[in-house]
């Protein structure tokens, strides 16, 4: 089985002063799961690393470039699930943790549950020795969180400005032909204290089936709780259409029915993937066969072979 490994840095209005490093971050996500699989790792290993990538690069809302709630504190929500069994791990309103992916995977293997939250997960983290996280907030974030107005605002305003911040995610195929999808956020900018969004809720900010695919979603996370987006448009597989065109007749549902805009990364259980959205720009790259693929502006899609590249290490 050829291996697959695909990427996202948020679907938003991404401002030009944020563009060149958005790009360059999903191409190290994408390098760093490409090089566990190519090592024969398994899918579940490689979302985790590529997630663990943009959860360390404040440019991405994740980790260390959490934006703010209304309180002006960092609240994380990761999800982690694996698509030959269906285990599951997740985590919602996490202050202190860098790589909530990790500890979301933590839940899934070592708790009898799927999601821990806030206190519950400190306190989990706490007992399985990671490490409490201090320095999650940016500077340049404190002083945007100062500036922006509060929360709530319209979905096409705040996604279509430079206050909007958003999800990452990956997901990816192994040679054995698994597949596992991951997501993490920090969530809305001035958001209520508590607010959770779809990124950590199962079949909504993601899913992983080996009977179809696995699927990472971003964007406006009310929007996408209420149509069930990451397995809507996994359904949308099932009944035969490609994973391009099940994520944008999803993506296009999601915006007649409730008015959300987003996008989503997709890849099926034979290789074929897909990376839509429906906002302004979507940091996105994917590694299939030793090429890269990669964009940011709709219809994008720039290549480099493995010839081009330095080979992330």
């Amino acid at each position: 089985m050829k291996t697959v490994i695909v990427v996202h840095g948020g679907a938003w209005a991404i401002p030009d002063m944020l563009a060149k490093a958005s790009v360059a971050g999903v191409k190290n996500a994408a390098w760093a799961g490409d090089a566990v699989l190519k090592n024969g790792g398994s899918a579940i290993d490689a979302v985790e690393k590529a997630v663990r990538s943009l959860e360390d690069d404040p440019t991405f809302d994740a980790g260390h470039g959490a934006v703010l709630n209304i309180d002006g504190e960092v609240e994380l929500d990761s999800i982690i699930m694996d698509g030959e069994t269906l285990a599951t791990g997740a985590v919602a309103s996490v202050r202190n943790i860098a790589n909530p992916v990790s500890l979301a995977r933590a839940v899934m293997e070592k708790t009898d549950h799927v999601m821990l939250t806030d206190r519950g997960a400190s306190m989990f983290a706490e007992r399985i020795g990671i490490p409490v996280a201090d320095d999650l907030v940016t500077e340049l974030e404190r002083k945007d969180w100062e500036q922006s107005s509060s929360y709530p605002v319209g979905v096409e305003k705040f996604f279509n400005t430079q206050w909007g911040h958003d999800t990452v995610g990956a997901v990816a195929l192994d040679s054995l032909g698994n597949v596992a999808c991951a997501t993490s956020t920090g969530g809305i900018r001035n958001k209520m204290v508590g607010r959770v969004g779809d990124s950590p809720i199962i079949g909504s900010g993601g899913y992983a089936d080996n009977r179809s695919g696995a699927v990472s979603c971003t964007g406006h996370g009310e929007s996408i709780l209420k149509v069930t987006l990451a397995r809507l448009i996994l359904f949308q597989m099932e009944q035969g259409k490609s994973a391009t065109a099940a994520a944008e007749a999803s993506l296009q549902y999601m915006g007649e029915r409730v008015k959300g805009c987003g996008g989503a990364i997709v890849v099926s259980s034979t290789g074929d993937w897909a990376a839509s959205f429906t906002t302004p720009r979507m940091a996105w790259a994917s590694i299939k066969e030793d090429v890269l693929h990669y964009g940011l502006n709709p219809k994008e899609d720039f290549t480099e072979s493995s010839d081009d590249i330095i080979k992330w290490k």
